[in-house]
């Protein structure tokens, strides 16, 4: 690559005055001296070396992104609708602000630690942390984090000394309404679908039982329908599953992907959707409109989210400290055609 000092030779100026055009300073430059550096630049295929600019600068402009998750999950977490359309998001936003992302995808913390150690990055955005990794991950890293739906403790959350903001929802809140929503249309066998109880798909079970509880309708663990989500056994577990829903009014599943798969699992054993049995998912996805009959849906606004973790975490980067360590957005149900009033009697 040729360099300033160069390119100047080449063109009998100093290197400040060829610096200067580069970088847009010509105030003090001829216009005839702009134009032969410029026409140079053109003819030589000049890149600025933004490595150099940035160490200069003691800034990388890079974000990183880094999103934990389990390996053996039913389909690549990238195109999972919730994720992608997050990601989109946060790309645009950091574009816009003149930076660059970096994303990483591990389920292993300990190997999350050791890339991000090494990451000359200027803030990061972590996804799904439980317990205290999000904590380890900061001790190591030492720069501006914000996490997104991250459930930890007051207690761990302290330790952060003011460099911790969560974007999350109100997801206990959410199913609550999702489940009441059921409720209210006379359904009192009620199904919760999930590949897990961790972080944010326990927020929701928690909204589900406390649903039920103020309804008068008593959980049992065979109420809980844990699908096996590995991409060899997902079929079969949805299939179980939806054999399964024959002796309930509604199934809400933790997400409109799980609960368009199980719509379809449904129809396969002979169940009519909404007829024979309601099914709700949640954050109103492209899935939820996509779906036959379209999803009744919990709908959480991802554009919002990831704009607000993304401005967030700029302005922790240029030194103003977060006013929360908590933004929680607000859910609300999507009426559509998976859900109709309770149409059986059934027990046991």
């Amino acid at each position: 690559m040729i360099t300033i000092k160069e390119i100047a030779r080449q063109l009998n100026m100093s290197t400040t005055t060829v610096s200067n055009v580069i970088h847009g300073k010509t105030g003090e430059v001829s216009k005839e001296t702009i134009d032969r550096v410029r026409e140079y630049l053109d003819e030589v295929g000049y890149v600025p070396n933004l490595n150099a600019q940035n160490l200069a600068a003691n800034q990388s402009h890079i974000i990183g992104v880094v999103i934990k998750t389990k390996e053996e999950r039913y389909m690549n977490i990238l195109s999972e609708p919730f994720v992608s359309g997050m990601l989109g998001v946060i790309e645009q936003e950091i574009r816009k602000a003149g930076y660059y992302m970096m994303l990483y995808i591990s389920e292993d913390i300990a190997d999350i630690l050791n890339k991000v150690a090494a990451w000359n990055t200027d803030g990061l955005l972590l996804f799904w942390m439980l317990d205290d990794d999000a904590l380890r991950v900061y001790k190591h890293y030492r720069k501006p984090v914000v996490c997104v739906d991250t459930y930890i403790s007051r207690e761990v959350i302290d330790q952060f000394e003011n460099s911790f903001v969560n974007i999350g929802l109100e997801d206990e809140q959410g199913t609550y309404e999702a489940i009441k929503y059921l409720t209210d249309l006379g359904h009192k066998k009620i199904a919760f679908l999930s590949d897990n109880r961790e972080g944010v798909d326990l927020r929701r079970f928690r909204g589900y039982r406390q649903a039920l509880e103020e309804a008068g309708i008593e959980y049992s663990d065979k109420d809980f329908f844990e699908l096996r989500s590995g991409k060899d056994e997902i079929d079969a577990s949805f299939d179980r599953l939806a054999g399964k829903a024959k002796k309930y009014d509604a199934v809400f599943c933790c997400s409109d992907v799980y609960a368009s798969l199980f719509i379809g699992a449904c129809e396969k054993v002979g169940l009519k959707v909404p007829e024979d049995v309601s099914v709700m998912g949640f954050d109103d996805t492209f899935p939820s409109i996509l779906s036959r009959p379209t999803l009744t849906t919990v709908h959480q606004d991802i554009e919002k989210k990831g704009k607000l973790a993304i401005e967030t975490l700029l302005k922790m980067i240029q030194g103003v400290p977060p006013k929360s360590d908590q933004i929680i957005l607000k859910p609300y149900v999507i009426e559509r055609d998976s859900t109709s009033s309770r149409h059986k009697g059934v027990t046991g």
